[in-house]
């Protein structure tokens, strides 16, 4: 079992921002391309942005100029900075590591999920 432990979600107002952090266990960590979904009542879950396995970032198009990813490699933890949130960004947000198997396999470890509601 692959603990990935998100924290930070809440109550943010409309303009806004909010940091979410996700820790997660070393052996996946260094191994795992790093990134954050998000799934709003009713829809799909959609990336919102993630680490590519060689370092490049990818950014949903929604947040794009809003939101950043970084991450702390001593820490283990991956953040997702919002800013100028929307009330469309209303979400449970989930941490996500991708590590690769083989040539063309992976494993997805998904955290519990952190709610951001966004109030106008």
């Amino acid at each position: 079992q692959v603990h990935l432990v998100e924290s930070g979600g809440g109550l943010v107002q409309a303009g806004g921002s909010l940091r979410l952090s996700c820790a997660a266990p070393g052996s996946i960590f260094s191994s795992s391309a790093m990134g954050w979904y998000r799934q709003a009542p009713g829809k799909q879950r959609e990336l919102v942005a993630a680490f590519s396995t060689g370092g490049s970032t990818n950014y949903g198009a929604s947040v794009k100029g809003r939101f950043t990813i970084s991450r702390d490699n001593a820490e283990n933890t991956v953040y997702l900075q919002m800013n100028s949130v929307k009330p469309e960004d209303t979400a449970v947000y989930y941490c996500n590591a991708r590590k690769k198997t083989g040539d063309y396999t992976y494993n997805n470890y998904w955290g519990q999920g952190t709610q951001v509601t966004v109030s106008s």
